[in-house]
């Protein structure tokens, strides 16, 4: 059966600089195992595949697969799912808000001038991380643990644990072994200089995802850490982040707080494939 597929380019206004995802348009009739083959056979970080919606607010459901298994849910996935969903003639229920269902629940995706952002989910994990965590995080990012600022559970879903290092230029020194600690899902955060063009550099790492193991882009990760920074009073909203230097690429993630308190994760996305897949 032929499906529509596309490959978008996630917080990034030029293609191949920001984070790949591929998205099956047509996703019925697929089993579990089925996307699950496709996604490792895709070999990028996320593969997602568009379904009817089970919540009569949601204006479709997506399941997310890394390479070796599916995730509740993750951020750059969720913003180019619905960029090629809104290409393919998507129509929202509600006028400028896309409601995607996925497995932490309904999330709101709103469409701003050039830019989709996701409302950041509630965290299903908070608070700090105990001292023998720390000292093996510390460990496998090749770091002592004096040099870390700070590090909590940021977990929305993925399982992330937030690393705070001093400065950009510590992130980007990082070379992580994970050994045998392929579970941790690991993020690391640093501002820039006061007046830099972006405020933190970010990076992360999931070895359990398989052939995929630092990210280029992590919308979920920048969403919980934010979450985190802002709460702390360590940064202030509006900011924008930057990832993926490590790799190549120029990632950028631009966060805002509204009224309400909720935490708004955006970007630019650009349609680099688009055709369809023999599924």
């Amino acid at each position: 059966m032929h499906r529509r597929f596309q490959q978008v380019d996630v917080f990034t206004e030029k293609p191949y600089l920001g984070n790949p995802v591929a998205v099956v348009l047509d996703g019925e009739g697929l089993d579990a195992d089925a996307m699950q083959r496709v996604a490792n056979w895709m070999n990028l970080s996320e593969t997602t595949f568009v379904v009817s919606a089970d919540h009569p607010q949601a204006d479709y459901r997506v399941r997310i697969f890394t390479p070796a298994a599916e995730l509740p849910f993750a951020g750059h996935p969720t913003l180019g799912t619905c960029h090629a969903w809104l290409s393919y003639g998507g129509e929202p229920q509600q006028p400028d808000v896309v409601v995607q269902e996925c497995g932490v629940g309904l999330v709101r995706v709103r469409r701003a001038r050039s830019q989709l952002a996701f409302a950041a989910p509630p965290l299903l994990r908070a608070g700090p991380i105990d001292d023998h965590l720390l000292v093996l995080i510390a460990s496998v990012l090749g770091i002592h643990p004096d040099d870390v600022v700070d590090a909590a559970w940021a977990d929305n879903g993925p399982g992330w644990i937030a690393v705070l290092l001093r400065d950009a230029g510590s992130v980007l020194a990082l070379r992580p072994d994970f050994g045998d600690h392929r579970d941790l899902f690991l993020g690391v955060a640093a501002p820039h200089p006061e007046g830099s063009p972006t405020a933190l550099e970010v990076r992360t790492f999931f070895p359990a995802a398989g052939s995929v193991r630092e990210d280029p882009a992590t919308g979920s990760f920048n969403a919980s850490v934010a979450q985190w920074l802002l709460e702390t009073g360590r940064l202030g909203a509006p900011y924008v982040a930057s990832q993926g230097t490590a790799l190549g690429r120029r990632a950028r993630i631009h966060i805002e707080q509204d009224d309400a308190g909720t935490v708004w994760v955006g970007g630019n996305s650009v349609t680099c494939v688009s055709g369809e897949v023999e599924l």
